[in-house]
């Protein structure tokens, strides 16, 4: 039985930050990855046989990666600012990266005066302030929730963690489209009513990263992201091994034992990586229930950008987040109707472009040749709805969405679809139900779990780094971590951080 100072169970990205901050600490470290490849979600593949692009398949964007972790661990990552914020169809609604006079003119055609695009500047200028303040805090032990409230605007804290997001937002704004793409940010892979705090949380998760709360792109993709951070792992001694399926582990608060393939190693802490749920199967606990997944994703690949009826240039619409009937009722309604079982008679999507602010993820001849990725993000489509008949309600859902985006173009998306070696049209999709399959994540939860407010809610967590179970020696460093979810780090940061002030 060979020994370790720490065992990390699961090779996602925060599995890898964790190692390379222990390694580096010169603790020894051994990271086991079921799958042949590291990252989780955070790769990037080439989907489509025969065809030049590697894709982000899962996750897409960054924005919680704190720069405090690229600098520490020297990772050579790039990370690009898209060309426009967002662009909404159903209303012309155009969001510059920085909203400007082309931004209030959108907003004035919309809604008819200035009001509603002075709502927007303030309640943003005011959620900066609040990202500023509150971001750095994910790197440090959990503060009083008293703590956190002290450090922003007080009528700004009541909006985003005192009372439901959308009342806030039916008392910020008098447009549903405006409403609706506010709205959004707190509904990405979280199934619920804006009325119920859940939407705040995920809400404040997407709009604090790294004290902005813009999403940038990965230079190279999501797999670049990862293949850094498997280099400054591996070259500061972690032991990472992929192909190994962990199938128990046991911790008693002194000595760690994990069994995978057969073999038991033994360590002083273990650290996991995979979703709450699963360590309690290696622990031999029942599985717990856990929030469903609620996203569909679909990846494309055209061979160039449909025209829209509008007439805005789609090198804006795409860049940013194109939100497809997402306005405030559709959201509201969608929910409603996938809560009670139903697949929602209209179905909220969002949408961008990679290539156009990353072509290097194309070939070069196909970047020059104008090709370009596409992703949708579903929203409100939970895991249940899938169980009858997954791949035909997939099918089904994707043929809906490209016939939703096609009411707003000059011509039908699929005429733009690049096709693959074998001549199929170059798209896929993915279910909560996939991701499970595939990723290992139960219900398909991206985030693992339902999220948490990222400061201590009782006086025992006070001081805690959030990756604490009931074992001393055994941390969570995933997404399942308090202040985890997204491509962040800050799960691997803050479990490496409590195992050094603990050895």
């Amino acid at each position: 039985m060979g020994n370790y100072d720490v065992v990390v169970v699961g090779g996602g990205h925060n599995a890898l930050v964790a190692a390379a901050y222990l390694a580096r600490a010169g603790r020894r470290v051994l990271v086991l990855e079921k799958l042949d490849h590291v990252g989780g979600a955070a790769v990037s593949e080439q989907a489509f046989p025969g065809v030049g692009a590697r894709l982000s398949r899962y996750s897409y964007l960054v924005s919680l990666l704190p720069d405090r972790v690229v600098a520490d661990l020297g990772l050579r990552v790039r990370l690009r600012s898209r060309a426009a914020s967002s662009y909404t169809p159903a209303g012309d609604l155009l969001v510059e990266r920085e909203p400007g006079p082309a931004t209030a003119a959108s907003f004035r055609a919309l809604t008819g005066s200035d009001a509603e695009f002075e709502r927007w500047r303030r309640w943003y200028g005011e959620l900066e302030g609040f990202a500023r303040a509150l971001a750095p805090t994910a790197l440090e032990p959990l503060v009083p929730r008293e703590r956190a409230r002290s450090l922003v605007d007080p009528a700004v804290w009541d909006r985003v963690v005192e009372r439901p997001l959308g009342e806030t937002l039916e008392e910020l704004f008098t447009h549903d489209v405006v409403r609706g793409v506010v709205a959004t940010d707190g509904l990405i892979g979280t199934h619920a009513s804006l009325h119920d705090l859940a939407a705040n949380r995920c809400f404040l998760y997407h709009v604090v990263g790294n004290g902005s709360g813009e999403w940038l792109v990965p230079v190279g993709g999501m797999g670049a992201v990862t293949a850094e951070l498997l280099r400054v792992a591996r070259e500061a001694g972690a032991e990472v091994v992929t192909g190994a399926e962990v199938s128990r582990v046991d911790a008693d608060g002194t000595a760690a034992e994990v069994e995978y393939d057969g073999r038991v190693v033994g360590a002083r802490f273990v650290l996991s990586g995979v979703a709450p749920a699963t360590l309690d199967v290696l622990r031999g606990r029942p599985r717990p229930a856990v929030a469903e997944g609620c996203q569909v994703k679909v990846n494309m690949l055209l061979e160039r950008l449909p025209r829209f009826r509008s007439g805005v240039d789609p090198r804006l619409a795409f860049a940013g987040t194109l939100h497809l009937d997402e306005s405030y009722g559709q959201l509201e309604a969608a929910y409603r109707e996938s809560a009670a079982g139903r697949v929602p008679p209209v179905l909220p999507a969002e949408m961008y472009c990679h290539t156009l602010t990353d072509p290097s993820i194309l070939a070069p001849d196909l970047a020059g040749r104008g090709w370009h990725t596409l992703t949708l993000f579903g929203l409100h489509t939970p895991a249940a709805l899938f169980e009858a008949d997954n791949a035909g309600l997939r099918d089904e859902l994707v043929g809906r969405y490209l016939a939703a985006l096609d009411e707003h173009l000059v011509e039908p998306i699929e005429s733009c679809l690049a096709t693959d070696a074998d001549g199929r049209p170059c798209l896929e999709a993915r279910t909560p139900l996939d991701l499970e399959a595939e990723l290992g994540l139960p219900r398909g939860n991206i985030f693992h779990g339902a999220l948490s407010w990222p400061f201590a809610e009782t006086p025992e967590e006070v001081g805690r780094w959030g990756v604490e179970t009931d074992v001393a020696n055994l941390l969570t460093c995933g997404s399942g971590a308090r202040r985890g979810g997204g491509v962040s780090g800050i799960g691997g940061h803050n479990a490496a951080m409590a195992v050094l002030a603990a050895s």
